[in-house]
């Protein structure tokens, strides 16, 4: 069996609380139940994390080398300035698929960067909660058909 990893970066474990007009009202409880649920379907393994802490995330990108098919990963902030994440995601070599729940196009300015869509196989943004489902789909059809 496959196994994904799904990483949460800063202030997501608010949500359901944090701007329900930007990002839902579901909690990050709720999104992982239900991925956890189409990962099953999917027929593979989710493990789940999250954190407010770069170095954490880090890590758990380097944990994950010769241990994960994936990578489904919302980075918050550390989107559009975390340089040392992009450089873990890079030196991995994991497949990568970068969520958003927000269009992060249609935002403040200083928010239309990724600094991790270029070490990244896709970016998923805009589709609310969706855009994690959407990624893990799109994650393990990448993984699929890169095994040939």
């Amino acid at each position: 069996m496959k196994h994904i990893l799904l990483l949460n970066g800063p202030n997501l474990n608010m949500l359901g609380i944090r701007e329900p007009g930007v990002y839902g009202s579901l909690s990050l409880q709720a999104i992982t139940d239900r991925l956890t649920k189409l990962a099953e379907e999917l027929g593979v393994g989710l493990e789940c994390y999250q954190s407010n802490h770069e170095g954490d995330l880090i890590d758990r990108i380097h944990a994950a080398y010769g241990q994960k098919a994936g990578i489904l990963f919302n980075p918050g902030a550390f989107t559009h300035y975390s340089y040392a994440i992009r450089d873990a995601i890079s030196a991995v070599g994991i497949p990568t698929v970068e969520v958003h729940i927000s269009n992060i196009h249609k935002r403040e300015a200083f928010r239309h960067v990724s600094v991790i869509a270029p070490v990244a196989v896709g970016q998923i943004a805009g589709f609310g909660a969706n855009s994690y489902e959407l990624g893990l789909r799109a994650l393990v059809q990448y993984i699929d058909s890169a095994e040939g």
